[in-house]
């Protein structure tokens, strides 16, 4: 089984108080600030550190209402709610006036919906990213952190291949900041436990509506699962110990499927309907190729850059960090850490789900 805990990534030593002294005094940007990560992240920031700034980018004016007189966020000075879309080069410009950090979470996400409207998912997702990178340079943002998906690794379906480009954009973005010195890394992981969207919400919606067993799209399916806080905290800590260029993935544990349907409904039938369009069977973060580029950290793996045309430091020199073999892989059905049924019935109970 995988521990986990709420300090996963974030605990008491030089690293958190670097990183406190970043944020004190900061202003940050989160793109896609409405969502589920959106929203945990802006908690996270004004429970940890002082920032002058947490600003909410998003499109979505109700959904900014919502969060904006939730108990959760009501009278929070250092919160500001920003209308925009990522599409819009221009807005972006003025939203990231003054602002030091921003870690970019906006996306298309859902297969489905990317495989049925294309140009909406390239325009988000990869033209929005270079709309990212040309408004962070313009202002001399410092840090630019975007949140990937393993999904993006030997993509087979558009939402894949569209964060893909997204994260070879920021990673290209190193080159292009000049005297700027805005730099720009990756987050790539998993599916997150809970989230809009994701299976776990799925499964309790057929329990409450009284279904006679949950479907499975294929037995052998395997898949990464992160928290919601340990993704918020893996993203700072990553923000903190960044050169620029690198993707930065977490150690984390595998579930199988019909162990998660299991975990929630024990006294279900499973019954099995097959993959859905641009569906994998497993999932993969490290492919062999990557290997080639690999580091390794006893909580992360770090993709540094391929071609690294600025100055940038060493995570071997300063963390110690050693190389994978060549050809590794890592991949959720060959994971070492993993949480089985009583693991996930466990780990839903505490989150509340």
């Amino acid at each position: 089984m995988q521990k986990t805990n709420e300090n996963r990534y974030l605990h008491d030593d030089p690293r958190v108080q670097k990183l406190r002294g970043m944020l004190d005094g900061a202003s940050i940007v989160i793109t896609g600030g409405t969502g589920s990560f959106g929203q945990a992240l802006a908690m996270r920031l004004l429970q940890f550190a002082k920032p002058a700034r947490v600003i909410v980018f998003s499109r979505d004016e109700y959904k900014q209402f919502q969060m904006q007189t939730s108990p959760a966020f009501e009278g929070h000075d250092a919160m500001r709610y920003f209308l925009g879309d990522v599409r819009d080069a221009d807005r972006l410009k003025t939203a990231f006036r003054d602002v030091d950090y921003v870690v970019h979470a906006a996306a298309l996400k859902q297969v489905g919906a990317a495989e049925y409207n294309p140009f909406e998912c390239i325009r988000t997702n990869v033209l929005g990213a270079e709309n990212i990178v040309q408004a962070a340079v313009h202002n001399r943002i410092k840090r630019v952190v975007a949140l990937s998906t393993d999904k993006a690794a030997n993509p087979v379906n558009l939402y894949g291949a569209s964060k893909l480009a997204s994260d070879k954009i920021f990673v290209a973005g190193n080159h292009m900041s000049g005297s700027a010195k805005t730099r720009f890394s990756v987050v790539r992981y998993g599916n997150v436990i809970g989230s809009r969207g994701s299976v776990v919400p799925f499964f309790r919606r057929l329990v409450r509506e009284g279904a006679t067993s949950l479907p499975i799209t294929d037995p052998r399916m395997t898949r990464f699962w992160i928290t919601l806080q340990d993704g918020v905290d893996f993203v700072l800590s990553s923000l903190e110990m960044m050169f620029g260029g690198e993707i930065f993935i977490p150690k984390i544990p595998s579930t199988k499927i019909v162990d998660l349907a299991s975990a929630i409904a024990p006294e279900l039938p499973q019954r099995i309907v097959g993959i859905r369009p641009g569906e994998k069977v497993h999932e993969v973060m490290v492919t062999e190729d990557d290997s080639r580029s690999c580091l390794e950290l006893p909580d992360r793996y770090i993709l540094e850059p391929i071609i690294a045309e600025w100055q940038r430091g060493s995570h071997i020199e300063t963390e110690g960090a050693s190389r994978v073999a060549d050809g590794f892989r890592y991949a959720s059905d060959s994971n070492d850490q993993w949480l089985d049924v009583a693991d996930l019935r466990a780990l839903l109970e505490r989150l509340g789900m």
